[in-house]
C-alpha cells in the first residue's frame, strides 16, 4: 500500500480524487485536502467516483447520496475490509455487554418523571408520538448545516 500522487491504480493504494479513473470504488475519503479521512469509514462501505469536474469530483456515497469532494482531497481505492460486520449474531445480551453496550429502556417503561411517554397505570402504552426523553420528536430532520448544502447533488434515496 502506498499513497502519493504518482502511484498505481491498486487496491489499498491512496491517491488524490484526480488521479483516479472514473467508475473506481474508494473509501477512507477526505472532505478537505490535508485534513485526514472523514467519510466512507466503516467495515465494507465503499463510494463510487462518478464524475470529474475542474476543481470538483462527484462521489456516489454508501447512502445513494452524490456529493462534490475537492479533487485534491485524498481517497483508498477499494472498500473496507470485514464487509460480514453487520451479519453477525451477538446470540445474548451478555456479549453485547462486553463490547460496552448497555441495555436500552423504552420511554413506556419509565417514570413520568423520566421521558414524557412513562406513568400510567398498569401496562399502559405511549399516548402520544414518540420521542426522546427530553421532549424532541422521532423521526425529524436534524440536518442544520446549510453551508454545506451546495456540495450534496443528490439527497439518499
Amino acid at each position: 500500500m502506498v499513497s502519493g500522487k504518482g502511484v498505481d491504480i491498486r487496491i489499498g493504494n491512496a491517491m488524490p480524487l484526480m488521479n483516479m479513473p472514473l467508475g473506481t470504488f474508494i473509501h477512507n475519503i477526505e472532505l478537505r485536502p490535508g485534513e485526514g479521512a472523514k467519510i466512507v469509514r466503516s467495515a465494507g462501505a465503499s463510494a463510487q467516483l462518478i464524475a470529474k469536474e475542474d476543481t470538483y469530483v462527484q462521489v456516489k456515497m454508501p447512502s445513494g447520496e452524490v456529493r462534490f469532494i475537492f479533487s485534491d482531497c485524498m481517497a483508498t481505492i477499494g472498500q473496507v475490509s470485514n464487509p460480514d460486520h453487520e451479519n453477525i449474531s451477538y446470540g445474548k445480551a451478555g456479549r453485547v455487554r462486553w463490547l460496552g453496550r448497555k441495555p436500552h429502556v423504552r420511554g413506556v417503561a419509565m417514570n413520568p418523571i423520566d421521558h414524557p411517554l412513562g406513568g400510567g397505570e398498569g401496562k399502559a402504552s405511549g399516548g402520544r408520538p414518540g420521542c426522546s426523553p427530553w421532549g424532541k420528536p422521532d423521526g425529524v430532520k436534524t440536518r442544520q448545516n446549510k453551508r454545506t448544502n451546495r456540495f450534496i447533488i443528490k439527497r439518499r434515496k
